[in-house]
């Protein structure tokens, strides 16, 4: 079981877009997957047309009251399950902070879903907290949308910092650029520059109308929109995502 998690300091980047339709390309390819949405903003949750079956759900799963599996419900395709958010999963910091070894927390929870799952990907809140620590440690990799901007840049450099005084593995960390306008001289300025230094993955997601559908349609870009450029780009996301961390 490979787990991979959405992440950025920031909100806003197009993570949860990137969560939803790489969950779905990888479930397309037979990869037995499920998407475990932890913010409490629960978009990925209403992409895929799941709401939490109990009251106070991901407080529960934090704090060990239920399993991670008895919370799983399946969604509309083959091979994609989802773990949906409720309001409660606001509470994560403070249920952490009074747990022994936090840090081990997700990567506890996570090994439970090893016989179940071939992979696993975390919509995870925006921020660094002690949430996000346990992510961090817990999870194979890091996947960071950045939109080519100077501010969405300085999040990125700003992580990156924050791994390396914390004694984190920064190279399970892989970004791509989101949401990139090519009408936009500085997002072509900010993209050559980072490209020439490897930092990020050479595949891209653009700013276009049909990402943003998903939200009208509920539903991944395959699904309704499989012939447009953000689809191939999303596939092109995947396959190297693919040949990076799961292969």
């Amino acid at each position: 079981m490979v787990t991979l998690s959405l992440y950025n300091l920031k909100g806003g980047v197009g993570k949860t877009a990137a969560t939803i339709n790489l969950a779905y390309l990888a479930a397309k390819e037979g990869y037995k997957t499920l998407i475990w949405d932890m913010d409490p903003q629960g978009s990925s949750s209403f992409y895929m047309g799941a709401r939490a079956g109990s009251k106070n759900e991901s407080r529960k799963l934090l704090n060990s009251e239920m399993e991670l599996l008895d919370a799983v419900q399946h969604s509309p395709y083959e091979n994609l399950d989802i773990i949906p958010a409720d309001l409660s999963a606001r509470q994560a910091d403070i249920l952490l902070n009074e747990m022994k070894q936090s840090k081990k927390k997700i990567s506890s929870l996570l090994s439970t879903l090893k016989k179940d799952y071939d992979i696993v990907i975390l919509d995870c809140p925006p921020g660094i907290s002690i949430l996000h620590d346990a992510i961090f440690s817990g999870v194979d990799w890091i996947l960071m949308p950045n939109i080519p901007t100077t501010l969405s840049i300085r999040s990125y450099e700003t992580v990156a910092a924050y791994f390396k005084e914390n004694g984190l593995d920064l190279s399970k960390v892989k970004c791509f650029f989101s949401m990139v306008d090519h009408r936009k001289n500085l997002h072509h300025e900010v993209m050559n520059e980072f490209y020439k230094d490897k930092y990020f993955l050479k595949s891209y997601i653009p700013y276009l109308s049909d990402v943003e559908k998903m939200g009208i349609n509920e539903a991944p870009l395959e699904t309704f929109a499989p012939s447009s450029y953000a689809a191939q780009c999303y596939r092109d996301l995947w396959k190297e995502i693919k040949k990076n961390c799961i292969e």
